[in-house]
């Protein structure tokens, strides 16, 4: 099951980064109102995009702590998809081209699977 967590992660980290490439696009900073404008976003991706790149490697290699961080992207990918829903619903104007839909829900679903997979393992 190992095997089959590996290529759903793979593509999970794939879509999360897509994710983040089109958060740029949109200022996702101004949107959470983080400081730093777009170097301050791109400093924040760089712990982030290590650890989600680690853990594919970790749950490569079969470790416990592969399945953790797998745990901990597929919740940001299942945030990911709440939290620009729940902008879209107070009428934010960012991630709403159908791309930018279609990339959240396929995160969403992705996620939940890239969860249930882990969970089942650390059990």
């Amino acid at each position: 099951m190992f095997i089959i967590l590996l290529w759903v992660y793979m593509v999970n980290a794939i879509l999360l980064i897509l994710h983040e490439m089109d958060s740029a696009y949109w200022q996702e900073w101004n949107l959470f109102k983080l400081p730093g404008g777009i170097a301050g976003f791109l400093v924040l991706h760089i712990p982030l995009l290590f650890v989600i790149l680690y853990g594919l490697l970790l749950v490569y290699q079969q470790q416990t702590g592969g399945l953790v961080i797998s745990l901990l992207a597929a919740t940001g990918g299942i945030f990911a998809f709440a939290i620009h829903t729940w902008f879209l619903k107070q009428g934010h104007h960012e991630f709403n081209t159908w791309f930018s839909k279609w990339l959240l829900g396929a995160t969403l679903l992705c996620s939940l699977f890239q969860a249930v997979l882990s969970i089942t393992l650390l059990l």
